[in-house]
C-alpha cells in the first residue's frame, strides 16, 4: 500500500505569513508624518468604539430597570384580538399606525366586495341556480315566505347583479396584493361556492378563505406607495386616479349599483328570511359606501379598527405604554392574559363545526385557558366582547335563551344577559384557576376606540372578581345550549 508522508508543519513560516499580521502592519517606508497621522486616526477610532460600546451597555442597563408587561392576547377566531392589538397600537404608537392607511385600505375594500358578493350569492341561491359567486355559510330555508322573495327578483335586480360581476376580478386583484409571495394560507372559516348541493354536503367542501399569516410583511406590499404619499395621507387629502391598476377605480364605478342593491326592500327581505346579517359581521362597509369608494378615500381610524383582515400565527408587538402608571401596578411585573370572547355569538356555530356552538366554543377555550399550569402566576383579563352587536341582535327579538337553554326565561334584554354571562366566565374562572387570583372583567366593543383607549388605560378599572382554588363541582358553569 502507498504510503503518503506528511510536509512539516512549520510553524514560524505559518506566522509570518499570517495575512492578519499583514493587513494590520504599517506601510512599508511609512514617514514619521504619516505614522503620527495613522496613529492619531487609529486612536480616534478606537475612542469612537469605546463610547459606541459605552451607549449600548447603557441602554441594556436602562432596559434592564424598565418594567416589561408581557401581554398574550387569546380568543376564538373573530373575538377581536386584531382589533384589540390595533387599538394599542393607536393609543401608544399613532404614527405608525396611521403610516399604514394605504394597506387598510385595500383591506376595506376586500370587505366591501366580499358584503356585495355574499348579497350576490344570496339571490343566486334563492333562484336555485350556480354560479362562481360566493355566498355566506347559510342553509337554503324553504318556506312559502322565501319562495315569494326569491320570485319577486325584478329584472332591475337581476340587472344590477350582472353589472356587479366584475367585483369577481377586483377580489382577485386585492387578495393578490394583500397576499406577497409566501405570506397567505387558507383557513375553513369563510364562504362556499353556491351549488345546488345541499347545505350539509356544501359545508364539508368549504371555499377556505384567505388568511394572511400575522408574522408576513403584508403591509409591505403598499410600502413604496406610502412613502410616496405619505405627506398627502397625513392631510386625508389623497388622489388615487394616477393608478389605472388600483381597485378604487372599479368600485366607484360600481358605487351606485351597489348602494342600490344593498338598500332595496327585496333584497332586505331575503337576507332576512336567510338570516344573514351582514351588519353583524367584522368588516360592514355597505352603510358607508359612498364614502369608501371616492376615488380619494383613505381610511379613518375607525375604519381600520373595524377592518377585516383573518390573521393567522403568532406574532410578537413591543410598545411603550403611555399610561403606564395605570398598568405597572395592576400587572406587578407579571406576565398577564387578555382573553377575549365574542358573546354576540350566541346564535352562531363554527363553520369547521357546525355542531359547536361559537360561545359554548369560548366558554371551552376560556375553561382550557384558565385550567393551564404554565399560565396559573399569569394575571387574568377577560373582555366579553363585542357587546355592541349583542345588544342589536337582542334589541331585534332574536331570544338568548333559545340558544343557551340554561338562561330559563330570564329576560331577553341587553343587562340581563350580559350579567348573566359575566357570572357564568367568572364561575369558570373561580372553579378551574389552580391558584387563587384575581379575575378582571370589562363589556367591550373593541372598534369604538374611545371607550376601549379608556379600558386600556384604566385596566384594573372593570369588575374584578376573586377566584378560589380549583374545586370539584362539576356543572358549575351551568351553560346548556340547544342543538342546532
Amino acid at each position: 500500500m502507498a504510503r503518503f508522508g506528511r510536509r512539516p508543519f512549520d510553524v514560524a513560516r505559518r506566522e509570518d505569513d499570517d495575512p492578519l499580521d499583514r493587513a494590520m502592519a504599517p506601510p512599508p517606508n511609512e514617514t514619521p508624518e504619516e505614522r503620527e497621522k495613522r496613529l492619531a486616526d487609529e486612536a480616534e477610532a478606537q475612542r469612537r468604539s469605546d463610547a459606541i460600546d459605552e451607549e449600548l451597555n447603557r441602554q441594556r442597563l436602562a432596559e434592564k430597570r424598565e418594567s416589561h408587561i408581557r401581554i398574550l392576547l387569546l380568543g376564538q377566531s373573530e373575538s377581536g384580538k386584531s382589533t384589540t392589538l390595533k387599538n394599542f397600537q393607536l393609543m401608544n404608537s399613532p404614527k405608525a399606525f396611521r403610516d399604514e392607511r394605504a394597506s387598510w385600505r385595500a383591506v376595506v375594500q376586500l370587505n366591501v366586495v366580499r358584503s356585495i358578493r355574499t348579497i350576490l350569492g344570496v339571490m343566486s341561491e334563492a333562484g336555485g341556480r350556480s354560479t362562481p359567486t360566493t355566498v355566506h355559510n347559510f342553509s337554503r330555508p324553504s318556506s312559502p315566505e322565501l319562495d315569494a322573495e326569491s320570485s319577486a327578483l325584478s329584472p332591475e335586480l337581476l340587472k344590477l347583479k350582472m353589472r356587479l360581476a366584475p367585483l369577481q376580478q377586483v377580489e382577485e386583484g386585492l387578495l393578490r396584493k394583500l397576499s406577497p409571495p409566501g405570506s397567505m394560507d387558507f383557513e375553513a372559516t369563510h364562504l362556499a361556492p353556491v351549488t345546488d348541493l345541499p347545505y350539509a354536503t356544501r359545508s364539508s367542501k368549504f371555499t377556505r378563505e384567505v388568511a394572511v399569516h400575522s408574522n408576513s410583511q403584508w403591509k409591505g406590499a403598499f410600502s413604496r406607495f406610502m412613502a410616496s404619499v405619505r405627506t398627502s395621507l397625513d392631510s386625508m387629502d389623497v388622489d388615487y386616479t394616477g393608478d389605472p391598476n388600483d381597485p378604487g377605480v372599479v368600485l366607484n364605478a360600481c358605487a351606485e349599483d351597489m348602494i342600490k342593491l344593498w338598500t332595496d326592500p327585496t333584497i332586505q327581505s331575503l337576507l332576512k328570511v336567510y338570516k344573514v346579517r351582514l351588519e353583524d359581521k367584522a368588516g360592514f362597509f355597505l352603510d358607508s359606501l359612498q364614502r369608501v369608494t371616492a376615488l380619494n378615500y383613505v381610511p379613518t381610524d375607525d375604519d381600520i379598527l373595524r377592518a377585516r383582515l383573518k390573521t393567522m400565527g403568532v406574532s410578537e408587538h413591543r410598545f411603550r405604554f403611555k399610561a403606564a402608571a395605570a398598568w405597572a401596578p395592576y400587572f406587578d411585573n407579571m406576565d398577564a392574559i387578555i382573553f377575549l370572547a365574542p358573546i354576540s355569538a350566541f346564535d352562531e356555530v363554527l363553520v369547521e363545526d357546525t355542531s359547536v356552538n361559537r360561545l359554548e366554543d369560548s366558554v371551552l377555550l376560556w375553561k382550557s385557558t384558565i385550567s393551564n399550569k404554565l399560565l396559573e402566576r399569569s394575571q387574568t383579563v377577560l373582555f366579553l366582547n363585542k357587546i355592541d352587536i349583542l345588544r342589536a341582535k337582542l334589541e331585534a327579538g332574536i331570544e338568548f335563551g333559545h340558544y343557551v337553554v340554561s338562561y330559563g326565561d330570564k329576560p331577553n334584554d341587553y343587562d340581563a344577559v350580559s350579567t348573566y354571562l359575566r357570572k357564568k366566565f367568572a364561575g369558570v374562572h373561580k372553579q378551574y384557576s389552580p391558584s387563587p387570583r384575581l379575575l378582571y372583567c370589562h363589556l367591550t366593543t373593541m372598534t369604538d376606540a374611545k371607550s376601549t383607549q379608556n379600558i386600556l388605560a384604566n385596566g384594573n378599572q372593570g369588575y374584578s372578581l376573586a377566584a378560589e382554588p380549583a374545586t370539584e363541582q362539576p356543572g358549575i358553569t351551568g351553560f346548556i345550549y340547544r342543538e342546532l
